[in-house]
């Protein structure tokens, strides 16, 4: 049974002042010239998971700005989702609350308490042309792109994240005051462990079940072996995990004068790195050219769909923003496979509609021009 998306309803999003979008579970595909706002549908549906979305955009920047006059007030993106949970109404948008504006949540009609309740309800994944330099970046977006994979398995590990980086900010607003409270740090330190462990726990576990699923290779991808740099899934290794966390919470202890002095966290699971070897090559990703390191970009998203088509209850949407332009025939077709046999719904864009040709009626094809979109038959 194949899930997704039925209907999809933007309301002043970005070039959409409106747009009602209605479909069927077949893939789909968005053409037409660049700034047409293939990619604002792709971000808005990337809002139907936890965080940011695709681009990382402030709330405030998201609003329709209606003939480059004022942004109107309110954004919304609401969707129909069938799965096997049956058909969902999921919701998402800005609103104003007594002191500033916030993005809520609604699930069947109701607020829901968190973000991370969407992961309940849909898995969404995505590779756009921003992410063409994780392997060159800071650790920080490689830990962030393994996270956004990992909420596909764990769907409380976006919440755990969100506490594990309130405490640490709080610990630091505590550590920079004249005459910081210790009792209070150590209660923020102990809070932080817990959830340190937690987190990296989970991220080694999904890259076990992501090393299982790439054995599964597509086409000519290439074969990249994943790993976590982390001294605490090192210590998870040889010792039970309730001593690496009492460590732990004594190591923040320890570093607290310099973490004033510095105005950072030493220790924890914010330090954590994703480590990715091509293997056929024998090279690190960041030494492989840029070609090979889209490539193994794409074959871990596609290894994560793989993963999240047969264990995740709700469904589960693939957002690849042109990425088929960038791929040769072989590589192209082997995608175009993996997508139709995967009980997944990719949603694909690019200039050249052509590319998609040989799909025909496998996909749903639509033509975005103008922040208008029609369908192609």
């Amino acid at each position: 049974m194949r899930e997704g998306v039925s209907r999809l309803q933007l309301t002043a999003f970005r070039s959409y002042k409106n747009l009602d979008l209605k479909l069927d579970p077949r893939p789909v595909v968005l053409s037409g010239v660049n700034g047409a706002g293939k990619t604002n549908i792709l971000e808005a549906l990337s809002f139907l998971a936890p965080g940011r979305g695709l681009r990382k955009s402030q709330l405030l920047d998201i609003s329709h700005k209606d003939n480059g006059q004022s942004p109107l007030q309110h954004w919304a993106v609401s969707a129909t989702v069938f799965s096997s949970l049956g058909e969902r109404q999921i919701g998402t948008g800005l609103e104003y609350g007594p002191s500033k504006e916030r993005r809520v949540i609604k699930i069947e009609g109701e607020y829901a308490k968190n973000q991370s309740s969407l992961n309940k309800e849909l898995y969404v994944s995505w590779l756009t042309p921003q992410m063409d330099r994780l392997f060159m970046e800071g650790a920080k977006e490689r830990r962030r792109f393994l996270d956004r994979l990992v909420y596909g398995l764990d769907a409380g590990h976006a919440e755990r994240v969100a506490r594990y980086d309130f405490f640490t900010r709080e610990r630091l607003k505590v550590l920079m005051q004249p005459k910081p409270d210790p009792q209070w740090l150590s209660t923020l330190e102990e809070k932080m462990a817990a959830e340190a462990i937690a987190i990296v726990d989970a991220r080694v576990n999904f890259l076990h079940f992501l090393s299982e699923a790439k054995n599964q290779s597509f086409g000519n991808f290439p074969k990249a072996q994943l790993s976590l740099k982390s001294n605490l899934a090192e210590k998870l290794q040889s010792f039970p995990a309730l001593h690496v966390e009492e460590d732990l919470k004594e190591e923040l202890h320890q570093t607290r004068t310099v973490d004033r002095e510095v105005g950072r966290t030493s220790v924890g699971a914010h330090k954590d790195d994703l480590s990715v070897f091509f293997v056929d090559k024998g090279l690190h990703a960041e030494q492989c050219s840029t070609g090979e390191q889209k490539a193994m970009l794409l074959s871990i998203i596609m290894a994560a769909a793989r993963i999240q088509s047969t264990i995740n209850p709700g469904a589960a949407l693939l957002l690849l923003d042109e990425v088929v332009a960038h791929l040769d025939e072989s590589r192209r077709q082997a995608l175009f496979e993996e997508i139709l046999n995967l009980n997944i719904q990719a949603w694909m864009t690019g200039t050249d509609a052509d590319l998609f040709k040989n799909l025909d009626e496998k996909v749903q094809h639509f033509q975005v021009k103008n922040a208008i979109v029609r369908a192609i038959v």
